[in-house]
Order: structure tokens, then C-alpha cells, then sequence
């Protein structure tokens, strides 16, 4: 009897380990293109004007990236391991606004979702512990309070030739009263074939100008400092949510 439960038991990890072996994987780098009205961002020095016909300018703009899903036409899903899935997108560091995701089982993928922010099963900071020094080294935590900022977007702005005024938005979530998180879903434009040890090149555009204009409309002349803001926070929110297009793909 001994010898048979030996036997059972080498034949499943003999077959296990030709499953694990059988797992073919590739790699895929998401590109983030931030721009308004389809130019890049320039900072600090090039104006904008939102729909209220303010002109800004802008001095910081990063977010958080998260829970990362690649999703197939019968939608099945592959997720990307969650504690790996945060990403700080900065502006004006070049390298953060390429994602390097390894490890993708291989397939075809034609849908890719994602989190803007951290949600609310691991606020504030629970198996977050590997994204802490980078939200903490870019002031992406609120200084007062245990939780992250999913949006800082920071500049000036003037209304009619008027004095330059500076505008404060950073939006996250407090506690489980204020949930800001917001998840994204977008057709990818052609299919994603994930093939192995290849990578392949997504390209997501993200509009900033939605931040003001989108779903709802915003007049920095209204409230130019955004913070904690339960009447805010959650319409600049929900605008950002739609700000993400997917443009194209390199394989």
C-alpha cells in the first residue's frame, strides 16, 4: 500500500511539472502618451485652455496605475500577479511612463483593464509594501493621513489676461467614506498576441484635458484646490476614468 501512494505521488508531480513546463509566457511594455488634443505635454511653460475658458499651465501631473488585466475575445483573463500590479506614471520621468510587464501567458488579448489609484481592499497600505518607497519618494502619500493620491495634477492658471493663480488637484480615496478608485476597460485596436519570449508595444494615450472637461466640467475659478473633497474629488475622478485610449500595437 505504501509503495502505491509513492507511486501516486510521483506520477502528479511528474505531471505537474510538465504542466508548469507546458506554461508558455511573453512580455508586454505599456507605453503612456500624455498629451491634450493629441500634442505632448510640454511643462511649465505651454498653456492650455479647458472649457471654461481658463488657460493653465501645468507643473506636475502623475497617477497610479494598478491591477493590471489582459482579457481575450471569450473573455477569459489573464491578471497580472497583484502585488507587481502598481505603477506610478510621471510626467517628467521618462522611463515611468513605460510599463514592463514579464511573465504574460501567451494568447490573443483583445481588451486590457486596469485601476486608476489603489482599491479599497488594500487601503490604506495593505500588500502594498514593494509601491511605498516610490509613492513616498514622489509625494504620491498624503503626508496627514495613511493612504495614496491617485492623481496629482498641479499647475497655474488665469482667466482674461487676469493673474496667474495656482491650482492644487489630488484626488484619492479616505477611509472607506471617499472611494475614488476608478477601473478602466479599452478595446484594444488590434489583437494582442502574446507570444513567447517575445514583447511586445502597447501605446495607451491618455487626453489630460478630460480631467476638466469629460464627464463632468470643472471651472478651476469655481475650486482651484482639490483635495480632500467629497463634492470634487469624485467628478475629477470619474472624468479621469475616461481620459485612456489604447492607440496602437508593436509585436
Amino acid at each position: 500500500m505504501k509503495n502505491i501512494i509513492i507511486i501516486v505521488f510521483t506520477i502528479l508531480a511528474i505531471t505537474s511539472c510538465k504542466d508548469d513546463d507546458d506554461v508558455k509566457v511573453g512580455s508586454v511594455n505599456l507605453n503612456f502618451n500624455n498629451s491634450i488634443e493629441n500634442t505632448s505635454i510640454i511643462m511649465n511653460n505651454t498653456s492650455y485652455t479647458n472649457k471654461s475658458g481658463e488657460t493653465y499651465t501645468i507643473s506636475q501631473l502623475k497617477y497610479i496605475i494598478s491591477n493590471i488585466v489582459f482579457i481575450k475575445a471569450n473573455g477569459e483573463e489573464f491578471k497580472y500577479p497583484t502585488e507587481k500590479s502598481y505603477f506610478l506614471i510621471n510626467e517628467e520621468v521618462a522611463e515611468s511612463k513605460t510599463i514592463e510587464l514579464n511573465t504574460i501567458s501567451e494568447g490573443e488579448y483583445t481588451k486590457i483593464r486596469f485601476g486608476i489609484g489603489v482599491d479599497q481592499s488594500k487601503y490604506p497600505l495593505h500588500r502594498t509594501n514593494n509601491f511605498i518607497p516610490t509613492a513616498q519618494e514622489n509625494e504620491m502619500l498624503w503626508s496627514w493621513s495613511a493612504g495614496y493620491i491617485f492623481l496629482k495634477f498641479e499647475g497655474g492658471y488665469s482667466v482674461g489676461g487676469q493673474e496667474n493663480t495656482d491650482f492644487k488637484i489630488h484626488i484619492g480615496s479616505h477611509g472607506t467614506t471617499l472611494d475614488n478608485y476608478k477601473e478602466v476597460i479599452l478595446d484594444l485596436p488590434n489583437t494582442l498576441n502574446i507570444k513567447e519570449n517575445a514583447t511586445s508595444r502597447v501605446v495607451i494615450n491618455a487626453d489630460i484635458a478630460k480631467i476638466f472637461d469629460s464627464v463632468n466640467t470643472h471651472s478651476l475659478s469655481i475650486k482651484s484646490d482639490i483635495q480632500v473633497d467629497p463634492e470634487n474629488a469624485p467628478k475629477i475622478a470619474e472624468n479621469s476614468a475616461t481620459m485612456f485610449s489604447a492607440a496602437s500595437i508593436n509585436e
